[in-house]
């Protein structure tokens, strides 16, 4: 598959705010990035996509046995040995689940509220991570959730105000209230613009997240405190941050194993940015997942790499290099020679739904290489019986593609918003609620 000859431009894509960034970002040059952003759809140079159906002999694949058995494992071990890593731990054989709180009268009686210690090594001075679990008492029998990790602690999803102040890593980077990535009160419920529980709870769903910080520092160099430091060394470092936040996103499903409540059948993971990257290669590992939300997750997560347009692999190898496998970085400034592309990422989740999410101006994340990731799955998921993706122009502004492999793009920018939610209920109603 090959780039668009001439690839149409949306007017809000076309704006001053796209020219402003770009005058910024060629201000900052090289401290962030050594490769020249390309600012204009036109000069986008011409690019091949590898086929996801064509196996490493040259055969095409043209059965589902055929794709599970042989090019969905090949594809799989080329992401771990180029990209992510290769996960080195499993569940833990001493992990275990502590139940250190329950309100059966949550938020005005609308919900049932759970704290839960996922201690990885079975104590509770060892490595953990506490899941905040929310669930509708109005909805009856076992209720499809959203899992997903959060940025900076799960009291900046919510302004209840008897949720502890976390005391592990937070990141800070869309708060600007921390200090040394230290939680602090004044932190409290500022992310829960991007957490909308009533809504969600009104719909029949609950929520489960996590501060992705408490899995593993998001800092170079740290990788001994999370689940890569529970591997066999040498090399328990190499499967990157990425794989870290995907192994924890996986344990909290081995919690919702556990409850009666929740249906484990029914677990959308959804994730913004880096966190969307994650929930994207936890879904691509561990099949459990049974759809798969990416909102802005850009580069190194469902937009294409080979398309160079916004963030490219010399930045994400660079500054974000320890999210990566060491051996990312001899893709910086040579894209053409990855042999595999996110689109393929995408593949991996066939026939799950997936619903992929972009903002009209969030231009650093590329919204049409996200659209264009999803696209190049397409093949695959129409192989094994699905509909793909309904479409294959890009399309315009709050309009939802609701096939299953799923599109909307939010005028605005990077962020996560009430819109963005409403489209992936409307996108979970047609996908994840039983008839």
């Amino acid at each position: 598959m090959s780039s668009d000859s001439n690839p149409a431009v949306h007017p809000f894509v076309d704006s001053i705010c796209f020219r402003i960034l770009a005058a910024v970002l060629a201000l900052l040059g090289p401290a962030i990035h050594a490769a020249p952003i390309i600012t204009d759809e036109s000069k986008v140079p011409p690019y091949t996509l590898p086929d996801p159906l064509i196996q490493a002999d040259g055969s095409r694949v043209t059965t589902r046995r055929q794709w599970f058995e042989h090019r969905r494992p090949e594809l799989l071990k080329l992401f771990e040995s180029e990209i992510y890593g290769k996960t080195r731990v499993g569940r833990p054989p001493a992990m275990r689940f502590v139940v250190r709180e329950t309100v059966s009268n949550a938020r005005g009686g609308a919900a049932t509220r759970l704290r839960i210690g996922v201690l990885f090594e079975g104590r509770e001075d060892g490595r953990q991570m506490e899941l905040l679990l929310i669930l509708p008492n109005h909805a009856r029998g076992p209720i499809p959730v959203f899992l997903g990790l959060n940025f900076d602690g799960n009291y900046t999803t919510t302004d209840e105000p008897d949720l502890p102040v976390p005391k592990h890593w937070v990141n800070g980077l869309y708060v600007n209230r921390v200090k040394d990535h230290k939680a602090t009160e004044s932190g409290r419920g500022i992310h829960q613009h991007m957490w909308p529980t009533a809504y969600l709870l009104e719909r029949g769903y609950g929520l489960v997240t996590i501060g992705y910080g408490e899995i593993e520092p998001d800092e170079p160099g740290r990788w001994r405190e999370g689940p890569r430091g529970l591997g066999p060394e040498p090399g328990s470092g190499d499967w990157g941050c990425l794989g870290a936040w995907a192994w924890g996103l996986s344990r909290a499903l081995d919690y919702l194993e556990t409850n009666p409540r929740v249906d484990a059948h029914r677990v959308a993971v959804t994730g913004f940015s880096r966190l969307g990257k994650a929930a994207l290669w936890a879904a691509a590992q561990d099949t459990r997942i049974a759809a798969v939300i990416s909102n802005a997750s850009g580069a190194g997560g469902i937009a294409l790499s080979k398309r160079l347009y916004g963030e490219q692999i010399d930045h994400l190898a660079g500054s974000l290099g320890h999210w990566f496998t060491p051996g990312f970085s001899k893709y910086a400034d040579n894209e053409a020679a990855l042999p595999i592309d996110q689109h393929e990422l995408a593949a991996l989740i066939a026939p799950r739904p997936l619903l992929i999410l972009s903002g009209t101006t969030d231009f650093y994340s590329d919204p049409k290489g996200e659209f264009l990731g999803g696209l190049g799955a397409d093949p695959v998921y129409r192989l094994l019986g699905t509909d793909g993706l309904a479409v294959r122009d890009w399309p315009e502004p709050s309009r939802l593609i609701n096939s299953t492999i799923g599109y909307f793009l939010r005028p605005g920018g990077h962020d996560v918003t009430l819109e963005d939610w409403q489209a992936t209920v409307t996108f979970a109603d047609r996908h994840l609620k039983r008839r």
